[in-house]
């Protein structure tokens, strides 16, 4: 059922739509070097495909799980030999490229270079993380989106009535609420949702052509999520559930938690994930949230999967229903401002550790007021370095215990 032109592809009409650059370049056969990038399933090896029926450029596929720098020689030999002798253009496609370790993707810069070959890629991962700056500078990068429900139910179709490649000559009655199974359970992958279709028909008893939710989901067996605890969704995951937690959803945040956790990422990055944001968000406004965020990375590493989602989901929902105040980041980061625009500024003489006799006789420690012999055990004295005595990092927030945990030093602040 692979399209033989790009009329049949279904998807990506932002990157290959009527009137976009690259489908007029692929018309044309004058490609540049790029690099397709979107989950499995988007239909990255298809287009590639595509462009192999209609280019009049020889095209070489090699997948990066299989073939090496020797292979990579090879292709180039030949591509220049080609070159040589009728000026035949080569297109080079690279499944899987971001398998290539760094020495592996060097070999075959300066022959994208040069333009010995054209470079087509295909990868899962963020090219800004998997691939060498210089090989993808040299590259433009598509991005494929997940395929909609609604595309690939057109897919599961065309197969179903397609009588020369598809299914259309086996007469399959598939009722649309058990294709919509189908669809659902593919989770906008067209190869899976095509596999499936495929071994569903066939196990089939012979006597029986009508499709079942079960047959189905006997097919499909334990449909998988989308997630790779190295690559774009493991970072688009964390974000998610962070940013959710950050704005008090604890609906969202149970939900990103519980993607994680079925996907099979590592229980302990999240919950590092939640000791960092109960003091980056939430802070001063519930001290508590910090201290139950540590017991429960605690809890995590002692009882680990399963049964750690109960205290994660505790954590995450006390998290996101707790007040929100970020007055510790923002304190750091204008203290870290001014830590790197006036460096080594003197600790003032009275702060500074008076240690031995010749501190004392330089006036280490003279002056000092200890604060425990003052009332209210505060004592009026300066405590920043001489040149930046006018700054104020710490605002206090307003949600939460830290106004009333802020209100003595506001009122200090007032009478200075």
């Amino acid at each position: 059922m692979r399209p033989t032109g790009l009329d049949e592809f279904v998807g990506q009409t932002h990157v290959v739509g009527p009137d976009t650059g690259l489908r007029r370049a692929i018309a044309a056969d004058r490609l540049g070097s790029m690099i397709l990038w979107g989950p499995p399933g988007s239909g990255k090896t298809t287009l590639a495909a595509v462009i192999a029926e209609v280019t009049n450029a020889s095209f070489v596929a090699l997948s990066a799980v299989s073939a090496g720098v020797a292979d990579l020689r090879r292709v180039v030999e030949a591509a220049r030999k080609l070159g040589e002798f009728n000026g035949q253009r080569t297109i080079l496609f690279i499944d899987e490229i971001h398998r290539f370790n760094k020495a592996q993707q060097d070999a075959i810069l300066p022959y994208v270079e040069d333009g010995t070959v054209t470079l087509i890629g295909a990868t899962t991962e963020n090219p800004s993380f998997e691939v060498n700056s210089a090989l993808r500078s040299r590259c433009r990068v598509f991005k494929l989106d997940r395929l909609s429900d609604e595309q690939v139910m057109s897919l599961v179709q065309r197969a179903l009535t397609d009588r020369e490649r598809g299914l259309g000559a086996e007469s399959i009655d598939a009722p649309e609420e058990v294709l919509w199974r189908l669809v659902r359970l593919a989770n906008g992958d067209a190869r899976i949702a095509l596999s499936a279709l495929e071994a569903a028909v066939a196990g089939l008893p012979s006597a029986e052509r009508r499709l079942t939710v079960e047959s189905i989901e006997d097919a499909l067996q334990t449909p998988s999520l989308l997630y790779d605890r190295a690559g774009e969704f493991h970072y688009d995951l964390i974000s998610a559930f962070i940013k959710s937690v950050r704005g008090s959803d604890p609906d969202a945040a149970v939900y990103w938690l519980a993607r994680m956790l079925e996907a099979g990422e590592d229980p302990m990055f999240v919950a590092r994930r939640m000791v960092i944001l109960s003091a980056e968000d939430i802070g001063l406004a519930d001290p508590a949230a910090l201290t139950l965020a540590v017991s429960c990375q605690q809890a995590v590493h002692t009882i680990g999967m399963p049964e750690a989602y109960l205290p994660m989901t505790e954590c995450a929902l006390y998290l996101a229903l707790a007040p929100k105040s970020n007055s510790a980041l923002v304190a750091y980061g204008r203290a870290r401002q001014d830590v790197q625009d006036h460096l080594n500024e003197p600790v003032p003489l009275h702060l500074r550790n008076a240690a031995t006799a010749l501190d004392r006789a330089h006036g280490y420690g003279r002056g000092y007021r200890y604060a425990h012999e003052f009332e209210g055990h505060y004592a009026d004295q300066q405590h920043l370095p001489d040149g930046l005595t006018d700054r104020s990092y710490y605002e206090p927030g307003t949600e939460g215990a830290e106004p009333a945990a802020a209100e003595g030093l506001v009122r200090k602040r007032r009478n200075d």
